[in-house]
């Protein structure tokens, strides 16, 4: 396995180059043919007939029809005035729910859960303005919540980076000496219920800890007239991938918790965070979303395919 960091990175803290890097693994990414459902102008499109770029079929004239869009040869082989119909372009609203709360500042090989995360993200939110999309979303920590309302081209990519950077690094300064909030993605969750629009993606990006059943329910009102896709942010500790010696005294801190783990704690300690892992899949099962998980111990162009529509 390749360990070399992405560009620019360090692994623990998080730098705007790195993470306008990101643009180039967004290129990477195939052209995607998802029918929006916004109507608003863009690049993508909707299921609406009418004046367009794409040739979509022919039918009768109908009274109001634009008399330019007549097709006079199907009207002089049939006897009858037939119009020509084309697929709008639309614009899309891409939303991400990113979660920097503590339990994602951990990292047994290569980078931190968190600095994965906001990697993920930046490469959603340059592949959404490539594609002429607004962006915007909620970066949710413990204590604070960053609400993106969406914005156009580099705009909605500017404020992304910006904003993903300082609450990193807030939440790096204060790991260990704060009181934790332990509902704050419910009222997340909440927020975004109000910021979306109709028609809008949204992809959440999480290591699903703090994802609670209460979560569900403004999730569910979303589903109704959003589209919703997960990522999962894993470590190779907390799955069992990264090799350990027979013996071994390992220090680990999640959040303000701190603990040594041995051979036999270690057992319990992993059974503990799959458990915690398989929650949040179930959770999202309720929702019929199916997360994809990303490896924080590899490079996110190693995993690229998990990325694609």
């Amino acid at each position: 396995m390749n360990i070399e960091l992405p560009l620019f990175a360090d692994g623990i803290q998080l730098s705007e180059k790195e993470l306008l890097a990101c643009q180039n693994l967004a290129k990477a990414l195939p052209q995607r043919h998802t029918k929006a459902k916004a109507a608003l102008a863009g690049h993508r499109s909707s299921a609406i007939k009418g004046r367009g770029m794409e040739f979509a079929e022919v039918r009768h004239y109908q009274q109001g029809d634009d008399v330019r869009t007549i097709d006079w040869r199907v009207t002089a082989r049939t006897g009858k005035a037939h119009t020509k119909l084309f697929v709008e372009e639309r614009e899309r609203p891409i939303l991400l729910f990113i979660d920097l709360s503590h339990s994602l500042y951990f990292g047994s090989q290569l980078m931190l859960q968190s600095v994965q995360a906001a990697h993920i993200a930046a490469t959603l939110g340059w592949n959404a303005i490539n594609h002429g999309d607004r962006l915007g979303g909620i970066i949710a920590s413990e204590n604070e919540h960053l609400e993106l309302k969406p914005r156009s081209r580099r705009l909605g990519i500017l404020q992304l980076v910006s904003s993903l950077t300082k609450l990193h690094q807030q939440q790096l300064n204060h790991i260990g000496d704060e009181d934790y909030q332990q509902d704050h993605l419910v009222s997340a969750c909440q927020r975004l219920k109000r910021l979306a629009k109709p028609g809008s993606l949204i992809w959440i990006i999480t290591d699903g800890q703090n994802f609670t059943p209460e979560c569900v329910a403004p999730l569910n009102e979303l589903k109704r007239h959003c589209d919703i896709n997960a990522f999962l942010v894993t470590d190779p500790l907390r799955t069992g991938e990264l090799p350990l010696p027979s013996q071994f005294s390992l220090p680990v801190r999640q959040g303000k918790h701190k603990t040594i783990l041995t051979q036999s704690s270690y057992k319990i300690w992993l059974a503990n965070e799959k458990q915690k892992q398989n929650e949040f899949i179930n959770t999202m099962k309720q929702l019929k979303v199916f997360p994809r998980v990303i490896n924080s111990g590899k490079k996110l162009s190693e995993q690229l395919e998990l990325l694609r529509l």
